[in-house]
């Protein structure tokens, strides 16, 4: 790495070269050439002893023809006014003239708007420099902007990740090369190349290849995809053999690209090409192909997005292995949430197992700001401890959002809402498989939410049958129903409903085969994303427009059905539907058990399911 005391700038020279010209001029002016008062000059030349004078404005410079020792040839003065001279010599008064510095000035008004210039020009780019992570300016443009984390500052270990075992595993492997590569070497064996961590947003890809980078003890050098393409052609090619010339210098070491879909998305997509893009995306193929994995680089990256990677990246040899960092299931949530409640003190650590069960679907950043929540939480309400009241409500709010307290519903409007929630919540009791009720809500939140059920699994599930799909679509026209039973009309509030409905629908015709008419056939098809549509209109190319009338049909068909099957319930229960919702009024809240106890008191067939069914977790 150059010194910083070794730059060098051309600045300096023009700067030493103009103030070597400038005490050169100063000097020959105030050294050689001696100023004497007009009045002299007047008798030097009543004496006859001027051999030449250069008159200007207001000097007159000249030469004497006998200098005197001790006096300089070169002479310069100041002019007088002729008419004032001879009045002054008339009275033998000795006088002479006296101007401003001209020179300096004239030297002042063309340097200091030129150094000016230069100078607001020069903090200029190098602000742009900064902006950009070019600390060196233009001639450090292609340089990596890559962040350097030595054994010193990774302290991230695999202590620190949880809920991600079977990734864990799949990566000891690369630790123990990069710690005894003679072990692997011994046989012939190569190390894979590069790894390519798949999984949804906020999973800990991340944090697992510092983690990766920690328990090896060796330099993680850290660069996002996006941070490779510029707005100047060539530098994003340039910082990819920079970065992997730094890699070398220091293995092993790991590189770890985030992001890597912003950098390799497939070529030659889309209306038109991004040819910066492409030509990074180049670079790295042809590094990937060039060092040897023997020399202990081993290049990792993580995306969300596999299916628009280059195939180019995905071939043996480049990135031949891929890690599935997945959502974890209920084992895996638990652990996470222990991890991040080391730090928080908790009323009861049992609790966490229960958060745990309400949580299926949560990514690691999702339970970590759970867990974050749940503290505030208490510091508000003034708790030395963090209790499962707060757990819970922290779970409200990351799936349904804040508590809009001051969005103030009329009393029609609440009657509504309360009728609607419980209508979906009856329907849900109602049918065997679905999810327990846990709370029912009329209070706001989130941004479009003027009440929520909240429904939690007994536990993790991967597999849905036909009739548990049916179930949910039921669940989810329960409250538009409940409307109609009450107050003889629907409002907007099924919007979201019946959007879900119609999903779910859908995905039974096309993707699942759950059609008898249709039979075993998928329909479904990857829909082109966003940034590669052309913009032309998008058309059934897998099937005819007959088949996509039938597949209509047949999507109305199981929503009809679903109907009618909600609505014979909720018209058999209106008594506890009534009950239910003027309880939800008064309260605003009512749980599971609480509407379980409203039906029991009515002797409801609703209570005839298994025990196990209805069990709040």
């Amino acid at each position: 790495m150059i010194n910083k005391k070794m730059k060098f700038s051309i600045w300096y020279v023009f700067v030493a070269v103009w103030g070597v010209l400038l005490l050169h001029r100063l000097w020959i002016e105030t050294a050689q050439i001696e100023q004497i008062p007009y009045s002299q000059f007047e008798t030097y030349l009543n004496e006859g002893r001027i051999a030449e004078v250069q008159v200007s404005q207001d000097y007159i410079q000249g030469k004497l023809k006998d200098p005197q020792e001790g006096h300089p040839q070169q002479f310069v003065t100041i002019r007088v006014p002729p008419e004032l001279a001879d009045k002054l010599a008339a009275h033998q008064v000795q006088f002479s003239g006296e101007v401003e510095n001209t020179l300096l000035h004239e030297v002042l008004s063309w340097v200091l708007p030129v150094l000016l210039f230069f100078g607001i020009w020069i903090i200029l780019m190098r602000r742009f420099a900064q902006r950009d992570g070019l600390g060196g300016g233009f001639m450090a443009i292609g340089k990596s902007k890559a962040k350097i984390y030595m054994e010193k500052e990774v302290k991230v270990s695999f202590a620190d990740v949880a809920g991600v075992d079977e990734a864990k595993i799949e990566l000891q492997e690369i630790i123990e090369f990069l710690k005894t590569p003679e072990k692997f070497r011994r046989l012939g064996g190569k190390i894979p190349k590069g790894i390519l961590l798949i999984g949804p947003p906020g999973t800990g890809k991340t944090l697992l290849a510092r983690a990766v980078a920690g328990e090896a003890g060796v330099p993680f050098f850290s660069i996002s995809g996006s941070e490779f393409v510029e707005m100047f052609v060539g530098v994003g090619a340039a910082r990819v053999r920079d970065l992997f010339v730094q890699a070398k210098e220091k293995a092993p070491c790991i590189i770890f690209i985030d992001e890597l879909d912003a950098l390799g998305k497939a070529r030659g997509m889309g209306p038109i090409g991004h040819e910066e893009r492409e030509q990074t995306l180049n670079q790295l193929l042809v590094e990937l192909d060039g060092f040897d994995a023997r020399s202990g680089v081993i290049l990792m990256a993580a995306t969300n997005r596999p299916e628009i990677l280059d195939p180019a990246l995905l071939r043996a040899g480049r990135f031949d292995r891929q890690v599935l960092v997945d959502r974890p299931d209920k084992i895996g949530r638990l652990a996470i949430l222990r991890l991040h409640a080391r730090e928080v003190p908790l009323v009861n650590l049992a609790d966490l197992e229960m958060v745990a069960a309400m949580t299926p679907g949560f990514a690691g950043a999702d339970l970590a700001n759970l867990v974050n929540e749940a503290a505030l939480l208490a510091v508000r309400r003034g708790k030395e401890q963090v209790g499962l009241s707060e757990l819970q409500e922290a779970v409200e709010r990351v799936i349904a959002g804040l508590e809009k307290k001051n969005r103030v519903l009329n009393k029609h409007e609440k009657e509504r809402v309360a009728h609607h929630e419980v209508g979906h919540a009856l329907v849900a009791v109602a049918l065997p498989g679905a999810d327990p009720i846990q709370k029912i809500s009329i209070i706001p939140r989130g941004v479009a939410a003027l009440g929520y059920t909240l429904q939690f699994p007994t536990e993790d599930r991967f597999l849905m049958t036909k009739s548990e799909l049916e179930n949910k679509i039921a669940v989810l026209l329960g409250g538009r129903i409940a409307e109609e039973l009450i107050f003889q009309e629907v409002s907007t509030g099924a919007r979201d409903d019946l959007l879900k409905a119609t999903d779910i629908a859908k995905s039974m015709i096309k993707a699942y085969g759950m059609s008898e008419k249709l039979g075993q056939i998928n329909f479904d098809r990857d829909h082109q994303p966003f940034f590669l549509q052309t913009g032309q209109p998008q058309t059934n190319g897998d099937y005819s427009e007959e088949t996509a009338r039938e597949i209509d049909c047949e999507v109305r068909r199981i929503i009809d059905g679903q109907y009618v099957r909600a609505r014979a319930l909720l018209s058999a229960q209106q008594e506890i539907l009534r009950e239910a919702a003027t309880a939800l009024l008064n309260k605003e809240v009512i749980t599971g058990e609480e509407l379980k106890a409203i039906a029991d008191r009515a002797n409801s067939p609703l209570t005839q399911r298994r025990e196990d069914d209805i069990t709040v977790h």
